[in-house]
């Protein structure tokens, strides 16, 4: 699906970018930078957490650009799964010497 010309080296916004142009060339409904609000103790916190995609309101899709993944960021994918109330992420790596992801299931 995503032409991987742009190489690596660019930021997660860059290939942000790219996957938006994807998407919409296939017809693929979501929306970029969907916020969710976070709650504690029954109370909204200020800050939100803002989804890199969410592909038919069923899946967030979370870009890195870092050497390489870890549990830190599956972790970090799991709470945006809690606060958006999906089950199912995507974490995805263009930083590594070739695209890597992670299914990440709430």
């Amino acid at each position: 699906m995503l032409n991987l010309t742009l190489g690596k080296g660019f930021s997660e916004v860059v290939y942000g970018d790219a996957l938006e142009i994807e998407l919409k060339s296939h017809g693929v409904p979501f929306g970029r930078e969907v916020r969710f609000p976070i709650k504690y103790k029954g109370k909204v916190l200020k800050h939100q957490y803002i989804a890199d995609f969410v592909i038919e309101n069923k899946i967030i899709v979370a870009l890195k650009a870092i050497e390489k993944l870890s549990s830190s960021q599956v972790k970090q994918t799991l709470n945006y799964l809690t606060a958006s109330k999906l089950k199912l992420g995507l974490l995805v790596n263009f930083g590594e010497d070739s695209l890597s992801y992670k299914r990440v299931v709430l």
